[in-house]
């Protein structure tokens, strides 16, 4: 599943302008394969295994850990925006998964957890940053430390959902949410993903400075004077 995540990140078509992820069943991930933290014949001969992984070199087992973040990272590209559509649990890794996504449609009994806290490990996906980027240092060491859940309406109350709706409303949300990015002009929104991106590493007069530049190319391209 790692591999293919990152390999669809390497193969999407520049046309596709919006990526939706979602889980099958009930649902969103139930994160790390628990056989994972020892060795067993199903992981022993694999990087995955977590006795294997410790056994490598230090800079090697970093470069294993870039190619799972990889699997997720393509999902901040400024030029798609990608919706997770969590139904269920979203657990560990799959917590991360709804996290490197720019926008999260939840159902009621949607459940966030980040749970590497119990395994004796961190969060290694880009959980972090992002985490502390949309509800703040504090609540993001809450998150981290206890590893509880945080259910539908809490995530929806401290900005890690973008909306809450009843579980057979789900697919519609995303049909609609879909649909009015698909009705934006898309070169300004891959612009403002861009500059909202790097906002929080800017100072103001280096915002307003990406502010200006995007608007000078905008108008330019808007009559017909772009590259």
């Amino acid at each position: 599943m790692w591999r293919e995540l990152r390999q669809i990140g390497r193969d999407i078509s520049g046309e596709i302008r919006v990526a939706i992820v979602r889980g099958e069943g009930r649902a969103f991930s139930s994160g790390l394969d628990l056989n994972a933290v020892s060795d067993t014949p199903d992981t022993a001969a694999t990087d995955f295994s977590i006795p294997q992984l410790a056994r490598r070199d230090p800079a090697e087992a970093a470069d294993v850990i870039a190619r799972y973040q990889e699997a997720f990272s393509w999902l901040r590209r400024p030029d798609l925006v990608s919706i997770a559509a969590v139904r269920g649990h979203a657990i560990g890794a799959g917590f991360q998964l709804a996290l490197a996504c720019d926008l999260r449609l939840l159902t009621e009994d949607a459940r966030f957890t980040m749970a590497e806290v119990a395994l004796g490990l961190v969060p290694d996906l880009g959980g972090t940053k992002r985490l502390v980027e949309l509800v703040g240092y504090g609540r993001a060491l809450d998150i981290c430390i206890t590893g509880r859940r945080v259910d539908a309406a809490e995530a929806l109350g401290m900005g890690l959902a973008t909306a809450v709706v009843p579980d057979g409303e789900l697919d519609k949300a995303v049909t609609d949410l879909t649909g009015q990015i698909l009705a934006a002009q898309r070169d300004a929104v891959v612009e403002i993903k861009a500059l909202l991106l790097a906002a929080a590493s800017r100072s103001f007069p280096e915002q307003e400075a990406a502010e200006r530049a995007a608007q000078v190319r905008r108008i330019r391209d808007l009559v017909g004077l772009g590259e």
